[in-house]
Formats: C-alpha cells, structure tokens, sequence
C-alpha cells in the first residue's frame, strides 16, 4: 500500500537561461522519469554546470528538478521541453537530479567508484511527493529508472587505462529503490528495455 506523505514542498522556480531554446514537446509524450544524483558537491556546482553551454543550439546538460540535502526542490526546466539528462532517452523523459557527491571528483577513477554519501531522508521524501505530482499531472507517466539503468557504457578508467569502468553510476547503489518504488505505482524499467 502506498503510505501519505507530506504534500510537495514549494517547487523553487530556477530557470537555466537557455530554457526557451530547449525543444518542445507536449506532455502525453512524457512517460519516463530517470533519477540522477547530481555527482558533485552542492547545488551550486550544479547548476554551474547546468549552465555550460555545450550544444551548437546554445544549450547545456541538465535535469528538470533537482532536489537538495533539505529537501528543496528546484524546478530548472518545465517538463514541456526537452532537457539533456540521459542519452537516447531525453525526449519522453523527465530528468530529477539528487543533489549527491558520487563519485565527485573521481568519476571515472578505477579506485574512486565508491558512491559513500547517503541520500537524506528530507531527500527522499520530496522525491516521493515529486514524484506523486508529476504522476497526476502528466497521465502518460508509467515508468521510472536510474540513469545506471539506461546508459549502461562502459569507458576506460581515467587512473588505469586496463580497466574499465560504467560511465554512469547515479543514482548508485545507496539509493533506496525499495522504498521509493513502495511509495509510487511507477513502474521501474531495467537495462536494455
């Protein structure tokens, strides 16, 4: 059964300055929700990095929502445009963000592919009530992953080029899955689906 939560905190409206020139797409489109830890050390960073424009059409890489150690939870792009978080997905996806350390600043280092930052409960229970709304706003919402889930490359280690390690790891092994999937009727996806 799927427990009551508080009602979802105040969205923090934060718009990357290159929203608008994100593609549009209408929400029906919408049936996915990949979960994302953002791999650095505060929401600053992230959105620093957000904001890098790395695309010819004057875009960056970024998630719709991103959701603090407090439980904040900010809104960077609107669902009805397309946001860069997850390749070959991106189109009918929505992409939240959990402000974590990962594997920062060693993503890609043999030796630093522990993810030892434990999400919070304040995290994880605005993630839950995000996740409540989005369903009721957006009917063709059914599926959720982790981005380890879909983009499943391997690359070599930036410390040995004799291993090889997954190029995405988020939201990683502490995540909570059990929990989070008790408290939604969405429905996770695996590698390859």
């Amino acid at each position: 059964m799927i427990a009551d939560l508080p009602p979802l905190p105040p969205l923090i409206q934060s718009p990357l300055p290159y929203e608008l020139r994100l593609e549009e797409r209408p929400r029906s489109q919408i049936d996915l929700v990949v979960i994302h830890c953002t791999e650095l050390p505060d929401l600053a960073a992230a959105r620093e990095t957000g904001e890098q424009l790395i695309y010819e059409s004057g875009t960056g890489n970024s998630g719709h929502f991103y959701i603090d150690r407090d439980g904040s939870v900010h809104q960077y792009v609107q669902v009805e445009r397309v946001a860069h978080h997850v390749r070959g997905f991106n189109p009918r996806a929505i992409g939240i963000e959990l402000v974590n350390r990962g594997r920062y600043p060693n993503w890609l280092s043999a030796g630093g592919q522990a993810m030892p930052e434990p999400y919070t409960p304040a995290q994880i229970d605005a993630l839950v009530a995000l996740l409540r709304h989005l369903q009721q706003e957006l009917p063709s919402l059914k599926q959720i992953a982790g981005h380890e889930d879909l983009d499943t490359t391997r690359v070599q280690s930036s410390d040995n080029p004799a291993v090889e390690v997954q190029r995405k790891l988020d939201p990683g092994p502490g995540f909570p899955w059990d929990q989070v999937m008790r408290q939604t009727s969405l429905q996770r996806i695996q590698p390859g689906l």
